[in-house]
C-alpha cells in the first residue's frame, strides 16, 4: 500500500477497523473512513493521525445512493485522489430461517447489498475522473463470506446478500474493465474475534474447519490488502476465499 490513497467503507469497527490499520502499516500515504458512527471512526483514524498520515472522515448511511455520494465526494475531496476502496460495512443478523421478517429482509438488503452497490458506483466515478500514473486507475474489494456458498438456515439472509454482492462484484468488474479499475471480493469464513470467543461461536467455527480453528481476522485481511494493493495489476472480477477448507471452491 506504499504511498497509495485508501477510503474504507465501515471502517470504525471490526474487519473494516484491521484494515484501516493495516493499510497504514503497509505503507498508505491517506486513510479516508465513511462509517455510520462518528466516534469509532474517529477512535479508527487514530494511528494515522499519530503517524501523520492524511485522514478523512465522513458519516454516512450508505442505503442512499445520495448520502454515498456525497460522503464519498467529501473524502476524496479531502484526501486529494483515491486509490483503493474497500467495502466493508455490513449488518450481520442471525435468526431462524421461518422467523426472518420483511423487516429483516429489508435491512439487510438495504445496508448489504445497495449500500456496497452504491459506494461502487461513487468509487468508480471517482477512478474515471482522476488522472493515474500507472496502468490501474483504481481498485475495489468487496467484502463477501464464505457463507454465499453453503446452506445458512440460521442467517439465510445475510448469506444472500453477501451471494447478491459476489454477483455484483463480477457485473462491476466487467463494466469498468475497460478502464483499468480492477473490482474483486473476498470472502472470509468465520473469524475468532473476541466476540467470538465471549459469545461461545468460536467452538462452532473450530468444529466446522478441517484446521481446527477459526480463522485470526488479520489472516483474512492479508487477502484484502493484496487485492486491493500495487502487486494486483491484473486479477479482477474474481471472489478470493479464505475459508481454511471449510469449502473448497
Amino acid at each position: 500500500m506504499d504511498g497509495m490513497s485508501v477510503v474504507i467503507v465501515g471502517g470504525g469497527a471490526g474487519l473494516g477497523l484491521l484494515l484501516a490499520q493495516m493499510a497504514i502499516e503497509n505503507g498508505a500515504s491517506a486513510i479516508g473512513i465513511i462509517d455510520l458512527d462518528p466516534i469509532s471512526a474517529e477512535a479508527a483514524l487514530a494511528p494515522a493521525r499519530a503517524e501523520g498520515v492524511k485522514l478523512a472522515f465522513a458519516a454516512c448511511d450508505i442505503r442512499t445512493s445520495d448520502a454515498a455520494q456525497t460522503a464519498f465526494g467529501q473524502i476524496s475531496k479531502a484526501l486529494g485522489r483515491v486509490d483503493t476502496v474497500i467495502n466493508s460495512a455490513a449488518i450481520y443478523p442471525r435468526k431462524s430461517m421461518l422467523d426472518i421478517t420483511d423487516a429483516d429482509w429489508d435491512a439487510s438488503n438495504a445496508v448489504n447489498i445497495k449500500g456496497t452497490f452504491h459506494m461502487c458506483v461513487a468509487a468508480i466515478k471517482q477512478f474515471r475522473a482522476q488522472e493515474t500514473e500507472g496502468v490501474v486507475k483504481g481498485r475495489i474489494v468487496n467484502i463477501t463470506s464464505v457463507d454465499a456458498f453453503k446452506a445458512h438456515p440460521q442467517n439465510a439472509h445475510y448469506a444472500a446478500t453477501k451471494a447478491a454482492v459476489v454477483s455484483l462484484t463480477k457485473s462491476f468488474a466487467q463494466e469498468v474493465a475497460p478502464d483499468n479499475i480492477l473490482v474483486n471480493s473476498v470472502a472470509p469464513a468465520g473469524m475468532a474475534t473476541e466476540t467470538a470467543r465471549t459469545s461461545g461461536f468460536l467452538s462452532e467455527l473450530s468444529a466446522a474447519s478441517p484446521l481446527g480453528r477459526g480463522g485470526e481476522p488479520r489472516e483474512m485481511a492479508e487477502w484484502v490488502m493484496m487485492a486491493g494493493g500495487p502487486k494486483n495489476t491484473y486479477m479482477t472480477g474474481e471472489n478470493i476465499i479464505v475459508s481454511g477448507g471449510y469449502i473448497y471452491a
